[in-house]
C-alpha cells in the first residue's frame, strides 16, 4: 500500500467518523425519535411516560429526575446530597483521561455521579430511593456511586424507612480497577445492615442491568420488580454464545425470560409502578389489613395472612 492509498483511506475513515458523530448529535437534538411504528415526537413519548404507544410497548430509558417524578410526583420528593470521593484515584488514561471522561459525563447530565438519591413517599409511606442515569458513562459504578448507595442505605436505617433501588447500568468502572470492584462488597454489606434492621429493600430492574451490578446489589432485594423488556444479564449474549457454542433463545436475558427462571418476582408496566410499589410496601410494613385482589371487588385479609405464614 503506497502513501497515497493510505492518505485516501485515512480521509474516508475521518469522513465516516464525522458523519456518525453528526448523526448521533442530530438525533439527540431532534424533536423526534423512532420505534416500531416509525417516527414519534419526543413530546408525545414523554406524555406516555416514555413508553412506545405502538404494539412493542418499548420502555425507553429515563433519567433519575424523570424516574422520581414518575414514582413520587414532581413535588413529592427531595434530592439528597451524597458524599463525593476523589475523582481519579488511579490517574487512569486510555484513549482519553478518566478525568476528561468524568467532565464530559457531568456536562452531559448535570450530575456529579451516575447515582442520585431521593427521599419521597408512595402511598403515604416514606422511603429512600436510588436511580441512575445511563447517560453518565453507562451508569457504571465507581467509588462515588458506592458512596451514594451507602449514604442511601444509612439514610434508610436512620429514618427507619424502606430502600428502593432502580437498578440500571453496565457494571463496574474499570477506570477505578479494584476500587470499583470493591463497591460490590460494600453495597452487599450495606444491604445486610438493612436486612438486620428488618427494613424492606426493593429492587426495580430498568433496562439495562449488567455485570457487577447484577452480581451484587441488584440481586439481593426482598422483592424484585422489572419493567417489560429490560435487559438483565451478567455477561453479554455474544460472549455466552461464543463460550457455550450454541444459539440462545431470542428473549434470553430479557426480564420476561429472567422471571421464568425465578430471578424476577413480577413485571410491572411503568404507568403502574407507583401504585403497585405502594401496595407492596403496605403489605411489607403491615400498614393495612386488606388489599384488593384480582378476582373482582373481593378483598381478602386471609390472603395476606396466608402469604405471611408461607
Amino acid at each position: 500500500m503506497n502513501w497515497i492509498t493510505k492518505i485516501i483511506k485515512a480521509g474516508e475513515k475521518i469522513k465516516t467518523a464525522i458523519r456518525e458523530r453528526a448523526t448521533k448529535e442530530d438525533i439527540a437534538k431532534s424533536d423526534w425519535t423512532s420505534c416500531c411504528k416509525g417516527p414519534i415526537l419526543k413530546k408525545d413519548l414523554e406524555e406516555n411516560l416514555w413508553v412506545c404507544p405502538g404494539p412493542c410497548h418499548k420502555h425507553f430509558r429515563i433519567n433519575p429526575k424523570q424516574r422520581f417524578d414518575l414514582l413520587f410526583g414532581s413535588e413529592g420528593y427531595e434530592i439528597l446530597k451524597t458524599p463525593m470521593p476523589p475523582d481519579d484515584p488511579l490517574n487512569f488514561a486510555d484513549t482519553k483521561s478518566y478525568k476528561d471522561r468524568l467532565k464530559s459525563a457531568r456536562k452531559k447530565t448535570g450530575l456529579n455521579c451516575s447515582m442520585v438519591v431521593a427521599d419521597g413517599s408512595i402511598n403515604k409511606i416514606r422511603l429512600t430511593a436510588i436511580a441512575s442515569d445511563f447517560n453518565y458513562m453507562g451508569a457504571s459504578i465507581g467509588a462515588a456511586e458506592g458512596e451514594a448507595f451507602l449514604f442511601a442505605a444509612q439514610h434508610s436505617i436512620e429514618n427507619n424507612q424502606p430502600l428502593l433501588v432502580v437498578a440500571t447500568g453496565g457494571g463496574m468502572k474499570m477506570q477505578e480497577s479494584i476500587i470499583s470492584l470493591n463497591q460490590m462488597t460494600r453495597t452487599t454489606l450495606a444491604i445486610n445492615e438493612l436486612k438486620a434492621k428488618k427494613i424492606p429493600y426493593i429492587v426495580l430492574f430498568a433496562d439495562p442491568v449488567a455485570g457487577g451490578i447484577t452480581a451484587s446489589y441488584a440481586m439481593l432485594g426482598d422483592i424484585h420488580i422489572a419493567e417489560p423488556g429490560a435487559l438483565i444479564a451478567f455477561a453479554g449474549r455474544r460472549v455466552i454464545e461464543g463460550t457455550v457454542k450454541e444459539e440462545l433463545p431470542e428473549n434470553f436475558q430479557k426480564s420476561e425470560h429472567v422471571q421464568t427462571c425465578g430471578f424476577v418476582d413480577t413485571i410491572i408496566q411503568r404507568k403502574d409502578l407507583s401504585e403497585k410499589i405502594g401496595i407492596l410496601l403496605s403489605i411489607l410494613l403491615k400498614k393495612q389489613s386488606e388489599v384488593k385482589i384480582d378476582d373482582g371487588d373481593k378483598t381478602s385479609e386471609d390472603n395476606i395472612e396466608n402469604r405471611e405464614a408461607s
